[in-house]
């Protein structure tokens, strides 16, 4: 029995030129930032797709990739390249005697990068309207033996220190305290991240992310204005809803089977974006079209229009273990006992276990909350006249919270049935 659970990886290729050629990097190579968050959206659209629910659906990519991505700087061989193409690593382009070369970022720049998004994701949460709090922690078995790299690595980029905890003499006192950490970083929204049985004597370490938010609308929607109406959703079956209602000058788009707005949070840092199938169409339909360059094209087509906004209150927790998503997305080797993490401890005693991911979203007249955690765990075996457009929420829609600074995606979701 050799082999512990474990979490996230990455993957890098160090182009190699000819001999008295110089490799010249892509002059026209966007920021680390953008291209990096070009990466993690592309990874959420894909999970979206995968997650394939029938019903409400409501997950953070961010959080997803943020405890992923600390896992991946453990990975080597070919496990870091699984979790390198499933997390859609940047390439960077090189011009040699061989022609045109393309070459996935070392983990190095990877991990810088990232580092500097959670920076300024945080700074932005201190400094701004809005309350948005991301962090990261290593839950280790004490007295093993890490690599300092690897622990340094996560410190570093990640603001995530090693805590020690016994998984072997006591497991469930170490499940309390991860679930403890995880609700104080939610502001107790998310709760029971670990269900009991997940962790096991042959735990070594889990890796986990949080993240918080909390924002009032840019325009608040006005309470008296509220009134019970009817939704419909694809199942056939109307049921009532709370409707707020409010007319503003907002982003717009109308496009070939859906429309679209874009609502702003105070001071414009942040926004939700929903999508809405006309009538004629479903929400199946539209998600089949929205991927990372979609999103980005309608984004830019949208236009400032008077619009009567129409949309529902809802609520809504939502859970599930996401081994068998990232199997599907090209992480094989990385669940199995051939999985190579020897960058965390110096050996291949670990794999991927288990990952957990929990989120929590509240949209009213005065705002939006939304919580997330994800857990990794490693195991060894063992005013103005223009009329107003109408928007109506009262069917199925798609929704993204977006932070607007990095065009990076916090959460996204689907309400087929709105609940309070």
């Amino acid at each position: 029995m050799k082999r512990f659970l474990l979490i996230l990886v990455t993957f890098a290729i160090t182009a190699v030129g000819c001999a008295n050629d110089k490799n010249i990097a892509d002059a026209n190579q966007s920021s680390d930032i953008d291209l990096l968050v070009k990466g993690l959206n592309s990874f959420a659209f894909e999970m979206y797709g995968k997650l394939n629910a029938e019903n409400n659906l409501f997950f953070s990519p961010y959080s997803v990739s943020s405890a992923l991505a600390m896992t991946y700087s453990g990975a080597k061989g070919n496990t870091e390249k699984e979790m390198a193409e499933a997390l859609n690593i940047p390439a960077v382009n090189y011009f040699s005697c061989a022609g045109k070369v393309s070459s996935l970022w070392q983990q190095e720049r990877y991990h810088a990068a990232f580092g500097t998004l959670i920076k300024q994701l945080n700074e932005q949460g201190r400094k701004g309207s809005y309350e948005l709090i991301t962090a990261n922690a290593l839950w280790g078995q004490k007295d093993y033996n890490f690599l300092k790299e690897f622990v340094w690595l996560i410190e570093k980029n990640y603001q995530g220190g090693l805590n020690n905890v016994d998984f072997i003499n006591e497991t469930e006192a170490a499940r309390k305290t991860i679930n403890i950490w995880v609700e104080q970083q939610t502001r107790d929204r998310i709760k029971d991240l670990i269900p009991q049985g997940v962790l096991s004597v042959n735990t070594r370490l889990v890796l986990t992310n949080a993240i918080y938010f909390k924002g009032s609308w840019a325009n608040q929607f006005q309470k008296e204005n509220t009134a019970d109406e009817l939704f419909y959703p694809e199942s056939g079956k109307q049921i009532t809803v709370a409707m707020m209602r409010q007319t503003e000058r907002i982003n717009y788009m109308q496009a070939d089977g859906f429309e679209a707005i874009e609502l702003p949070y105070l001071d414009n840092e942040l926004s939700m974006v929903i999508f809405l199938p006309d009538k004629k169409s479903n929400i199946r339909q539209l998600e089949q079209k929205l991927n990372e360059e979609s999103f980005s094209e309608w984004l830019n087509l949208m236009n400032k229009r008077k619009v009567q906004v129409y949309l529902p209150r809802f609520t809504m927790t939502w859970q599930q273990e996401l081994v068998d998503i990232l199997k599907l997305m090209g992480m094989q080797e990385p669940f199995s006992d051939n999985a190579d993490f020897s960058g965390m401890t110096g050996t291949k005693e670990f794999f991927i276990s288990n990952v957990v991911h929990k989120a929590f979203v509240e949209v009213n007249e005065e705002g939006t909350e939304a919580a997330a955690a994800t857990g990794i765990v490693m195991t060894i075996t063992s005013i103005d006249i223009e009329q107003p457009v109408i928007f109506r929420a009262d069917r199925p829609f798609v929704f993204i919270i977006k932070d607007n600074f990095s065009g990076s995606i916090l959460f996204m979701g689907r309400i087929v049935e709105p609940k309070q």
